[in-house]
């Protein structure tokens, strides 16, 4: 009898794969904070682009074939975060690209600042690697993930 009776799977609905071709914008000026992002999205198949500064946003983006989201820290040299998200937003071929801010200041007036400002998501740092992966899926899927560390 025990062969014949059905077994119950826990198993979740599959969700559709992340295209490959699917490129993330890292603006992250701590090298160590770039390295694990880069290392989490690489594992999820992301190819990954990294930027330092603010100011640099808009003219490197306009170099890659695709871009599918910004992954934008606050706190950065020569032009902040908030800049950045002004100059992309004014730029019509990037207005629509979904801007996320990941940043040290995980605060809940940090994170109403970011809303308010135009972000499209708020990761506080540091970053949970189990988390990680799935909130980047949701916000490639069109989700609002909006979380302090």
């Amino acid at each position: 009898m025990a062969d014949t009776e059905s077994k119950t799977t826990n198993t979740k609905p599959r969700r559709p794969a992340i295209p490959k071709d699917t490129t993330v914008l890292v603006v992250e000026d701590n090298v160590s904070n770039f390295v694990l992002i880069a290392r989490m999205l690489g594992y999820l198949g992301i190819h990954c682009e990294w930027k330092t500064s603010g100011y640099e946003v808009v003219e490197y983006a306009d170099t890659l074939p695709r871009l599918d989201l910004i992954l934008m820290d606050i706190r950065l040299p020569y032009e902040d975060g908030y800049g950045a998200l002004k100059k992309i937003r004014a730029t019509e071929h990037l207005k629509s690209i979904p801007i996320v801010a990941v940043t040290a200041e995980s605060s809940s007036e940090q994170l109403a600042k970011a809303r308010s400002a135009g972000f499209d998501g708020f990761l506080g740092k540091p970053l949970d690697p189990d988390h990680f992966p799935e909130q980047i899926r949701q916000i490639l899927e069109g989700a609002p993930v909006w979380e302090l560390s």
